[in-house]
């Protein structure tokens, strides 16, 4: 979502009137933004940006957060003041939306709040993770320990990301020149046949008539295919609404074939790595585990964590409470009980996020390899098949004649 910019009254404490503009995506942000430092809305009005005007609208991407992140980090590590840190962040940022959003944390920070007080404003561009590990920095005064880590780990799952969305274009391309082929096929060349049929004055074998009435119901019908993915979508969003829903779907999803192992290896190494940079930060397990809950989007192993981390309360050990759940892969519990009795948990799981991310882009790289023959095949079996039944068809025809 884009920010928009907003300009405002509000009162203090002391009964003085305040003015002032703030960006964020919904007016109820702004409201929220403000009760937060102690003042009362009294008016709050969206402003013209003419940055954001225009048919392509200018938003703020992930990749402007981890190079606001490199560059924090940087910073922080040379031991620059944070509000001083951020206004040379605000300089050097060539986007207007970035400069205004590192201007709203800077005036946060001046303000008197911590920088991640001042992130929870805007939780559509920083994540739980990326809050509470600055948090967690700011607490234990090793912020410069930890935003090294948190850059390097939103690097690399952008990194994969990018992969394997650039790995997917040739495949999808193919998808859909086939599919619109096929369309094309039943809904311009296969009619023509009908009309040869009617002119003959003969029966229409059985599966050509499939093919005809097919057709017939794309030419007529065909437009309710048009909305039919953004409802599909919409109705996945859906199940986002409630828990039980949502738990259900992501059981689903990891009980899939193919995709459910490749899930919950992905989703290992996002546990890994994070829990790693965690530990290897000096933050107490228990706290790491709380952080590590707000990062695995898979309700089913979120509920892992949680199991896990009321046992570990309760003094079990970490490896020993995710094999009792049963739920992550064998390797990864196994490993960490090893890692908990030599000291050295947070070098363990360093290096098994490296081997979950290796396995999941070898995995990843082979399926995109097996879809593009398999979509090249698919879509010569149904082309063939349809001239195959309309050809015999006339053929049938022809001997009938004779």
């Amino acid at each position: 979502m884009a920010l928009h910019q907003y300009s405002y009254q509000a009162c203090d404490i002391n009964g003085k009137i305040l003015s002032g503009q703030l960006s964020a995506e919904t007016e109820q942000e702004v409201v929220n933004s403000l009760q937060n430092r102690q003042l009362i809305p009294l008016k709050v009005e969206q402003q013209a940006d003419p940055h954001t005007q225009g048919l392509f609208q200018q938003r703020v991407t992930n990749r402007d957060i981890i190079d606001f992140t490199n560059g924090l980090c940087t910073l922080v590590e040379a031991h620059v003041p944070m509000d001083r840190a951020l206004a040379l962040l605000e300089n050097i940022n060539a986007k207007p939306l970035m400069q205004q959003l590192i201007a709203d944390l800077r005036q946060s920070v001046k303000e008197g709040k911590s920088l991640a007080d001042a992130l929870q404003a805007y939780p559509h561009y920083f994540s739980r993770m990326y809050i509470n590990m600055v948090h967690a920095g700011e607490e234990g005064g090793i912020l410069d320990r930890l935003l090294p880590k948190l850059a390097h780990f939103m690097t690399s799952a952008d990194t994969a990301k990018r992969t394997v969305i650039s790995s997917l274009i040739y495949p999808m391309i193919l998808a859909v020149v086939g599919l619109l082929s096929v369309i094309l096929l039943l809904v311009y060349v296969v009619p023509q046949f009908a009309t040869m049929f009617d002119n003959m004055g003969t029966a229409i074998p059985p599966a050509a008539a499939l093919l005809l009435n097919i057709s017939q119901w794309l030419k007529i019908w065909g437009w309710l295919l048009i909305p039919l993915p953004f409802l599909l979508i919409y109705a996945w969003k859906l199940l986002d609404k409630q828990e039980e829903t949502r738990l259900q779907r992501d059981q689903f999803l990891l009980s899939t074939p193919l995709l459910g192992g490749l899930l919950l290896e992905a989703e290992s190494s996002r546990f890994c790595r994070t829990l790693g940079s965690l530990l290897g930060a000096g933050i107490p397990l228990l706290k790491s585990l709380h952080i590590v809950r707000g990062v695995i989007e898979n309700q089913v192993l979120n509920h892992t964590i949680a199991h896990a981390e009321e046992a570990v309360r309760g003094g079990t050990s970490l490896g020993k409470a995710l094999s009792n759940e049963g739920t992550f892969p064998v390797l990864l519990s196994q490993l960490i009980i090893v890692g908990e009795e030599s000291g050295r948990t947070a070098d363990i799981l360093e290096k098994l996020a490296e081997t979950f991310d290796a396995s999941v882009t070898q995995k990843t790289s082979r399926l995109v390899a097996l879809a593009e023959p398999a979509l090249i095949v698919l879509m010569g079996v149904l082309v063939g098949t349809i001239v195959i039944v309309m050809l015999s068809a006339v053929f049938s025809i022809n001997q009938l004649q004779y």
